[in-house]
């Protein structure tokens, strides 16, 4: 099995901590993991204590002998470790549901990813990961960054462009589609193979395949005639029948907020103005969650975590560190740099597509050049995401104009610079590149 493992797990004190031991539990014969080092700030003590003490219950329970590390020490975690996993989320829950709430005021989405919530969450998050890269060059520059951190895609693209960091950006979207689809015929997931492309929380299902027949037609056959064929991570809106008819292929539950816009923007509004956003919601799951987490008696992942959102998370963190050290060689769909991969977008970017996992990493499968119809909409999010970061490493406020203009969200030049000057001054204390 070769060496013990080291894995520090950066916003340790998230409620999403115990999904991932119960995957390292999973996977206890084939990922020897030693030592996990849970470490957050000072401000996420408290739930870094109740969430590393259920974890040690977990692995106790489990029989197995892994010492599970809480500290507020980010070096300590990460020096000499074989993996780094983030999962962090920079201003919290609170921040969160700024982000959701400003757009709202201008009639545009507000969405913890996508749009100029996702915006805002990323200008927060380039300059940490980029100290954390710094010190994962110096207390571990073999070790593999696995970011969970949203925006995922762009957050990858960061620490591929501006650091020397071995990284791979992880999502846990594709794989519940894979999950949904295998529910749809019937099946267990892993006879169901799906050609995906494009960008993070904006792939396609380009082909769909059961035992390796292709699958693709009678699956929206189904999902035009199945009224209960919606995607259950984004809730409550039905497809357009004609819309999945003309697309001939797989959409993520994210596309909702580009071909349903209207929509969504309703229910948004309607939601916020009585049960709150989702971020207002999950402040108080999430609250309920801790307590359950705080019961001495508990030493397994409780199923209240399903309503956070985060299923499958550990099935993807866990597979992906395992073909990583067993030297796989396996296919996952993962966020990694183009190399060209995706024809219609530059070399240098990161995609989210399958990729073949071996101890190097991970190495895009060819996609070639995609339909017309979903280019357009891959090319100018692309190019939001590349300003984005722009923005995000340099604090240049031009920059992030245009990456808020060119948005397929975002009305107007004018709307765009209403909401960044709002975004910047509700931010200030966390965006140090900018002030």
């Amino acid at each position: 099995m070769g060496k013990k493992l080291k894995v520090a797990v950066i916003g340790g004190g998230s409620s999403y901590t115990p999904e991932l031991i119960e995957g390292f539990i999973k996977r206890k014969s084939e990922l020897p993991v030693s030592d996990i080092y849970l470490v957050d700030v000072e401000q996420g003590r408290e739930k870094l204590e109740i969430v590393g003490n259920l974890a040690r219950r977990m692995v106790a329970s489990a029989g197995l002998n892994i010492n599970v590390n809480l500290t507020m020490d980010r070096r300590e975690a990460i020096y000499g470790a074989d993996f780094v996993v983030t999962q962090f989320r920079v201003g919290g829950i609170d921040a969160r549901i700024r982000d959701e709430r400003i757009p709202l005021k201008y009639d545009v989405i507000g969405q913890e990813t996508t749009g100029p919530g996702g915006f805002a969450k990323a200008l927060r998050t380039i300059p940490v990961i980029l100290e954390i890269c710094k010190e994962i060059e110096e207390l571990a520059p073999g070790a593999f960054l696995i970011n969970f951190t949203n925006p995922s895609g762009i957050i990858t693209e960061t620490v591929i462009k501006y650091t020397d960091v071995k990284v791979i950006g992880l999502c846990n979207v594709p794989i519940n589609m894979v999950n949904y689809v295998a529910k749809v015929f019937g099946v267990e997931m892993d006879r169901v193979y799906i050609q995906f492309a494009g960008l993070n929380h904006l792939v396609w299902g380009l082909k769909v395949y059961l035992d390796g027949e292709d699958v693709t037609e009678k699956l929206i056959e189904r999902l035009i005639s199945d009224d209960d064929a919606t995607m259950k991570n984004i809730p409550g809106l039905k497809w357009d029948k004609a819309l999945i008819k003309s697309l001939g292929m797989l959409p993520c539950p994210y596309h909702r907020y580009y071909y349903m816009a209207d929509r969504m923007l309703k229910e948004e509004k309607e939601k916020a103005a009585t049960e709150g956003t989702r971020g207002e919601v999950v402040k108080r799951v999430e609250k309920e969650l801790f307590e359950i987490y705080k019961n001495p008696e508990l030493a397994e992942k409780p199923e209240q975590l399903e309503k956070r959102g985060g299923a499958l998370y550990s099935y993807a963190a866990c597979n992906l560190m395992s073909s990583i050290v067993n030297n796989k060689k396996d296919i996952q769909v993962v966020n990694v740099r183009n190399n060209g991969a995706i024809a219609d977008l530059p070399e240098d970017v990161v995609i989210e597509t399958n990729c073949v996992i071996d101890r190097n990493g991970a190495h895009p499968l060819n996609v070639g050049r995609v339909p017309a119809k979903i280019r357009g909409l891959m090319q100018v999010v692309k190019a939001y995401e590349e300003l984005t970061i722009e923005a995000g490493v340099k604090g240049d406020y031009d920059a992030a104009l245009q990456a808020l203009t060119i948005h397929p969200l975002v009305p107007s030049a004018e709307v765009a610079k209403r909401i960044l000057d709002e975004i910047l001054d509700a931010n200030r204390d966390y965006l140090p590149q900018f002030f």
